[in-house]
């Protein structure tokens, strides 16, 4: 039992009435107050027939509307945790308009009359509020911020009523000692375009740390594919061998994956977990393509479902004033935004740059929505106390595909990002742990215009010519706007050459074979298929097994991948020092095409040939796409001189939670048994078998 002494009631009501604490209040309500009213003069000043606009009827129906609030919220923030999911969505959609629209209807002064009438302007006054409050902040997130910090409050006097607290108490708990680590991931940032941002000022969380000395920044490669799935399946799983390219065809079950399509990506986890994720001591997954063996998965593609009424934080997002409501109209000033840009970009004949039409509209504001939900997720499993988090943050990464990925558009995204990373430093106070921070990206992108503008055919064109009579058939849409597609059941008949293309990779299918086949046979189908392809002037690098070995054909050249063998010129020369290397590891993939085609790259200006409509594009290797950045604490160190692929960026994130007492003993127990075995195999290929290696300790 809890005994609550004199002194200790003191103290909470001290608490309570501390100076700060209540000018926040008085200045909060005053705020709030002066924009409802103004809100509503104009709401009401629009609509027609009304006969009054009163100030002291208006300023009533401004109490009217505080004290509708105060009743109602507390029932549909209720009313939205119990229902999860979609439900949370829809009731979140109209928990503000229903709030305004209660205040009218009972407005004494009866200046509004019928449902239709009062529906409009309570619409009206909500969007007209969440535009205000937006100026008043000057575009900063500060109310974004104080309601997050409201949920993680409530969260933790929660947690510490059910460890034996007292019901009712005004104190603040104080911050969290144990350590805590966030992984955010900026989907698509490269290396040298951050340090640029930096370096311009351009990023001023970012660069505090960075000039302060907190945190370091270095690059990692990503090697092939240069995709977010290949490269969180290697981060949170260490397994990204097993994906090839965003998507690809499996001979055995003649399927087309997509691997941000929930169904595939279900289909996809089993493969890539072995209990040993990055996440598997209580960590939680948001917004992620995989789980990495997370305890909890919100918004994850592979657990396909929306967070459900445990998340608070998604229940608060869409109950907010300052949370969904407002996502959606800032959402619409992005579509305008997102109009103004491109017809901009035509006007000033701006190249490289491809249509920004049609569905990336809903691309733009879908993302900062996103971008929100995730943050306030984030912030509810920090109040929770989870040992690790890792989050995508995918904002930058779409615009840059469309806009370009150093393009004034894109950097807008890029520093809307640093400023979230700067909510999640504001947020640590209210933590349960004293979380570090530590931001990734996954690859980076390379621009260029496309195949297609450049050469006047798309590949599946190409191969056309070079197969007759047998055409190529392929999907059309490109790569990572595939999720909405999804396919046949039963699935149709699937063309002899199937065409596969993730930025300026593409993998090459013969699908009437089981077997991937080799160089003798393809030519036996397809005689001038490999030299065609290997000639194009867009294809930079052709790549199929000859006798047992990998071969890189190019225009002029051959380059046997095994032992370095080069005949002609090198066509692996433009793509820089990793180029073997990677496609080596690439040929060792799950799945991986009976062809590899890589783009042509310019050697000055390194820009790439998408074979898809993306002037912004990533998947293969050549410009910026493979280099990808790591920012972490400073003291920490990194074991590896060199961070090669994201298996590698698995096993340095591993060490750092084991550092932090965040991996159990188990877990470090199986890791060392996987790295002996994998030792163990690597021995045995290599005849040189070390016994005690094997010996216990």
């Amino acid at each position: 039992m809890v005994v609550q002494t004199r002194g200790s009631r003191t103290d909470e009501w001290r608490a309570l009435f501390a100076w700060p604490r209540v000018l926040d209040r008085v200045k909060a309500v005053l705020r709030n107050g002066i924009i409802t009213f103004l809100v509503l003069t104009f709401t009401l000043w629009l609509m027609p027939g009304v006969r009054s606009t009163d100030v002291i009827d208006t300023i009533g129906l401004v109490l009217m509307v505080a004290g509708v609030g105060a009743v109602l919220r507390p029932l549909l923030l209720f009313g939205v945790t119990a229902l999860g999911g979609w439900g949370a969505m829809l009731l979140g959609v109209t928990a503000q308009v229903i709030v305004m629209a209660v205040a009218l209807e009972l407005d004494p002064s009866k200046r509004l009359s019928g449902w239709p009438t009062v529906g409009v302007a309570a619409l009206l006054a909500v969007i007209g509020a969440a535009i205000l409050d937006w100026m008043v902040d000057s575009g900063t997130e500060d109310t974004f911020i104080k309601e997050a910090k409201r949920l993680m409050r409530g969260i933790r006097r929660r947690q510490a009523r059910q460890a034996g607290a007292r019901l009712l108490t005004f104190r603040r708990q104080a911050p969290g000692t144990e350590p805590g680590l966030l992984m955010v991931q900026l989907d698509g940032v490269s290396e040298p375009v951050l340090r640029w941002a930096v370096r311009a000022g351009n990023l001023p969380t970012l660069g505090r740390w960075l000039r302060s000395g907190t945190h370091t920044m270095r690059g990692w490669h990503t090697g092939i594919p240069s995709t977010t799935p290949a490269s969180q399946a290697g981060i949170l799983h260490g397994a990204s061998r097993q994906i090839p390219g965003f998507r690809w065809f499996e001979k055995e079950t003649g399927k087309l994956m997509v691997s941000n399509r929930p169904r595939d990506a279900a289909q996809i986890q089993p493969r890539l977990s072995d209990g040993r994720g990055l996440l598997r001591d209580g960590g939680v997954s948001i917004g992620n393509a995989f789980s990495g063996d997370a305890a909890i998965n919100l918004l994850t593609v592979s657990h396909a479902a929306l967070p459900g009424r445990s998340a608070r934080g998604w229940a608060a997002f869409m109950a907010s004033p300052f949370g969904f409501t407002r996502a959606l109209v800032l959402g619409v000033g992005e579509v305008m935004t997102e109009l103004y840009q491109a017809r901009l970009q035509r006007r000033r004949n701006l190249q490289p740059r491809v249509s920004r039409s049609g569905a990336f509209l809903a691309l733009r504001p879908a993302s900062m929505l996103l971008r929100d939900v995730n943050i306030s997720l984030i912030a509810e499993q920090m109040a929770r106390g989870a040992p690790a988090v890792y989050c995508d943050l995918v904002d930058y990464d779409e615009v840059a595909h469309h806009a370009g990925p150093a393009r004034p558009e894109s950097m807008r995204q890029l520093e809307s990002l640093d400023r979230m990373l700067g909510v999640l430093e504001r947020l640590g106070p209210e933590a349960a742990r004293a979380y570090k921070i530590v931001v990734l990206s996954d690859h980076g992108q390379s621009q260029g215009a496309t195949f297609r503008q450049r050469h006047g055919e798309t590949l599946d064109q190409a191969v056309e010519r070079f197969s007759v009579p047998d055409p190529a058939d392929a999907p059309a849409s490109a790569a990572e706007d595939e999720a909405t597609e999804e396919p046949d059941f039963p699935p149709s008949p699937v063309a002899p050459l199937l065409v596969v293309s993730s930025g300026n990779l593409a993998l090459l299918y013969l699908t009437r074979y089981r077997e991937r086949l080799d160089k003798a046979r393809i030519d036996k189908a397809y005689p001038q298929l490999v030299s065609g392809l290997a000639g194009h002037p867009g294809v930079g690098l052709v790549v199929v097994r000859e006798e047992g070995c990998p071969v890189a054909y190019g225009p002029a050249g051959r380059h046997r991948l095994t032992d370095g063998e080069v005949e002609g010129i090198d066509p692996l020369l433009p793509y820089g020092d990793h180029a073997r290397a990677d496609l080596l590891r690439h040929q060792e993939a799950a799945h991986v095409g009976d062809l590899v085609l890589i783009s042509s790259v310019d050697p000055v200006t390194s820009e790439v040939a998408a074979f898809e409509e993306l002037v912004g594009s990533h998947g293969g290797i050549g410009g910026w796409q493979t280099d990808a950045m790591l920012v972490h604490p400073a003291e920490w160190q990194v074991t590896h001189a060199e961070l090669i692929g994201p298996d590698s960026v698995h096993r340095q994130l591993v060490e750092w939670l084991d550092q932090l007492g965040l991996r159990t003993q188990a877990a470090r127990e199986d890791e060392l048994t996987a790295d002996r075995a994998d030792l163990l195999e690597t021995d045995r290929q290599e005849g040189t078998l070390d016994a005690s290696f094997l010996q216990p300790g």
